[in-house]
């Protein structure tokens, strides 16, 4: 299997652990997934599934991702978003960026 550039053993594709994208001065954008946020305060979760980074905009999207039954979803995303109030105002002060949650 040859995607890319990206050679992977068609045996063992399960155990491919795809690296994060790295930053630099030229990236525009970042994305991380399921990676710890440095914070300046103690936070619980501060760990999104997928966090996307636009470093020109200084904003981010933070994305959590659940499968629930139809009648839930309201719920979820109520939940969702009490769960990463307090990552989002802490990215808001220590980065200076607009986050916002999207499930």
């Amino acid at each position: 299997m040859q995607k890319t550039g990206l050679k992977l053993d068609n045996e063992h594709w399960y155990d491919h652990v795809p690296k994060s994208v790295e930053t630099s001065h030229e990236v525009k954008v970042t994305i991380v997934w399921n990676q710890q946020l440095q914070t300046d305060t103690t936070i619980l979760n501060n760990k999104p599934d997928i966090m996307i980074s636009d470093n020109e905009k200084g904003a981010c999207v933070l994305t959590d991702v659940a499968i629930s039954r139809d009648r839930y979803v309201i719920k979820r995303e109520a939940e969702k978003f009490l769960k990463n109030k307090h990552l989002i105002m802490q990215m808001h002060i220590m980065w200076n960026a607009k986050a916002e949650v999207i499930q």
